[in-house]
């Protein structure tokens, strides 16, 4: 497994997706951060002014001790893990319709082996892409927001580990989308077309009819969750009281609305992921590659 592990890395290295995909990522992370980080700085400024003093008293809330920026990490979060998503979703439908996956499967011991090794692969891509967006957020933030809105190391540590397991999950969710398909065009249009537009567009839908709750069980809004409960639930641990019916406003800042705790999300992540990985899994078990 070790050689076969080696074997997927370096295939995966020797093309130019990886950097390819890895430069828009970064900077799409780090633009994203500067441009959220300003507009909640501006948000904090606001209701630290004497214009907001009396909406502060009456919804009884000290707005110096609002973290505003940890809605701006989860928000680049979210927008930046699309890559990541589309580089699991290219790479393998590629191979599969290139036919370089034929050299794979006739080299190694059987097709369980070989997937197995891309699995393993995938997720450690993941886990680089994560890392990279994290620290592109982390910078991004830190120059447009005040030193008391950003959070604390466990904090920062806390939405960095979401971070990158939003990042892995969207791979593997891509990975199954890519199997599944086998086309590099196909793929790219249905998983850009349904995170960015079919999705948000139900998720309009759902919120109007007064059911937001469903949104957190649908791919796009489980994944936000994981980013989005962790930055509201560090919101409110630092922010003092807060009127109970802001806590859904607070998650639909952090573009998580309708979302559940961050473990419960991550889960019904997990599950998507799985669904399309394992179907993928099977497409390719019974394909006849040559």
């Amino acid at each position: 497994m070790g050689n076969l592990i080696k074997a997927e890395f370096r295939k995966t290295t020797t093309t130019g997706l990886w950097w390819g995909l890895m430069i828009p990522t970064v900077l799409l992370a780090f633009g994203w951060a500067l441009g959220t980080g300003a507009i909640f700085k501006t948000v904090s400024d606001f209701m630290n002014s004497s214009d907001a003093e009396e909406l502060a008293t009456l919804l009884n809330v000290d707005p110096s001790q609002w973290q505003m920026s940890v809605f701006g990490i989860a928000r680049s979060i979210n927008v930046a893990t699309i890559f990541p998503m589309i580089f699991g979703g290219l790479a393998i439908a590629n191979e599969i319709n290139r036919k370089t996956i034929t050299t794979t499967f006739l080299t190694s011991p059987n097709r369980v082996s070989a997937l197995g090794a891309k699995m393993i692969v995938y997720i450690l891509w993941g886990a680089i892409f994560g890392v990279a967006i994290v620290a592109s957020v982390s910078m991004g933030i830190a120059l447009t927001s005040d030193a008391g809105s950003l959070p604390d190391a466990g904090g920062w540590l806390a939405l960095a580990g979401v971070g990158v397991l939003s990042s892995i999950l969207m791979t593997m969710f891509g990975v199954g989308v890519g199997a599944l398909m086998t086309s590099v065009v196909g793929t790219t249009v249905v998983l850009l077309l349904y995170m960015l537009i079919v999705e948000n567009g139900i998720q309009l839908v759902l919120a109007s009819q007064g059911l937001p709750e469903i949104i957190g069980f649908l791919p796009n809004g489980a994944v936000n969750g994981l980013t989005g409960s962790v930055a509201s639930s560090l919101f409110l641990s630092n922010a003092g009281v807060v009127p109970e019916d802001m806590v859904e406003a607070l998650r639909a800042f952090a573009g998580a609305l309708g979302a559940f705790d961050w473990w419960l999300s991550g889960l019904i992540f997990l599950v998507w992921s799985a669904l399309f990985f394992l179907g993928g899994w099977a497409a390719t078990q019974r394909k006849d590659i040559t």
